[in-house]
């Protein structure tokens, strides 16, 4: 008896992910155009968003995808940013470009931090990370050029003269200062929308099978050839460098610094672990939900002083205790839904004559 032909085929794509991705593509150039009719104080407000996504998604790929459980971001976001203010006030670059030079010192400093966080696991991985971050603020912090222990702020000529802001100014009308906040906008915007492609990409190559494979049972990826430590390594180089260009913008849109602000574990890791958590680790939605979640929170909890943190504290615990997966973890569990599908499926069957 002939068997009848088939032919199989694997995808990721879903019809949920094919009309996010239109509507990503149509609130994307809704984002480009926000300057034009959103009010200063609510761009400024969604670039506090963007940034805090980038940094979610990076600390994401660390920890839910890489199973690097990091307490030190904070690092990478104050030597971007004190890298961007030397560039600047030292060498007279141009922010963007300083911005770029941050980023390029944080993925550097990455390579010597891992060599030595790599040698611990688990919580101590976590400890060895935050004492990075100690170190590396306390040295900071004696950099007498630019303000020592108390800090300093970029020249208010530097910034009204950033690449850019003629441009800005004479095509939209914009005040200088005005169009600053309209280019740090349009930075974070691009940043957090490559972050989230740049994730998505790697988790659907051959090498975010391999990352899958490494956090669930590194000694089992190790069996079939996945070399696990150069794998983390890739992926807490390109962490670094994400967070690092994040802080250098960020603090060139503060325009002051100081070490106690650019190395805040509170502002630029704890948040970032909140948001994570309570939007689904593990998962690209996540972050996003969870970033939403947070801005919401602290708009209406931001007043309440150090009971914005206590509360912020028992709605982590609640959600760790009764949606482990968090929001959007548990909002796919029920409904299946996936905007940003990276897991495989075989789809296919007979061939019809």
């Amino acid at each position: 008896m002939d068997r009848q032909p088939t032919i199989w085929r694997v995808e990721t794509k879903t019809k949920a992910s094919t009309a996010f991705a239109t509507i990503a593509a149509l609130a994307i150039c809704a984002g480009l155009a926000a300057p034009m009719y959103l009010p200063r104080a609510m761009l400024q407000d969604l670039f506090f968003i963007l940034t805090m996504l980038a940094l979610a998604q990076s600390w994401n790929l660390l920890a839910g995808y890489a199973g690097l459980v990091s307490v030190g971001q904070q690092a990478f976001v104050g030597l971007g940013a004190y890298v961007m203010f030397a560039g600047v006030v030292l060498l007279k670059l141009d922010p963007l470009v300083a911005i770029l030079l941050g980023g390029i010192a944080a993925a550097l400093l990455a390579i010597p931090a891992g060599i030595f966080a790599f040698r611990l696991q688990g919580a101590y991985f976590a400890i060895g990370t935050w004492v990075i971050a100690e170190i590396v603020r306390l040295l900071v912090a004696q950099w007498k050029m630019l303000g020592g222990g108390t800090g300093t702020s970029l020249p208010a000529s530097a910034t009204r003269h950033m690449q850019g802001v003629d441009l800005v100014h004479h095509l939209f009308g914009f005040r200088p200062a005005q169009a600053v906040d309209v280019i740090c906008y349009w930075l974070a915007l691009l940043l957090a929308v490559a972050t989230v492609f740049m994730v998505y990409r790697l988790l659907r190559s051959r090498h975010g099978l391999a990352l899958a494979s490494v956090r669930d049972n590194q000694d089992a990826a190790r069996a079939v050839g996945v070399d696990a430590r150069r794998l983390k390594a890739l992926v807490y180089l390109a962490s670094a460098l994400v967070t690092g260009l994040v802080g250098a913008l960020i603090y060139v849109q503060k325009a002051r610094i100081s070490p106690d602000a650019a190395f805040s574990v509170t502002d630029w890791t704890a948040y970032v672990i909140f948001i994570v958590v309570i939007g689904g680790i593990g998962t690209i939605e996540g972050p996003i939900v969870g970033v939403l979640v947070f801005f919401a929170l602290q708009k209406l909890l931001a007043d309440f002083g150090s009971i914005y943190l206590m509360v912020l504290g028992l709605i982590g615990i609640v959600v760790m205790l009764f949606a482990p997966q968090g929001l959007w973890g548990l909002f796919a569990s029920r409904t299946g839904i996936q905007l940003l599908p990276v897991r495989r499926l075989l789809r296919g069957g007979p061939i019809k004559n």
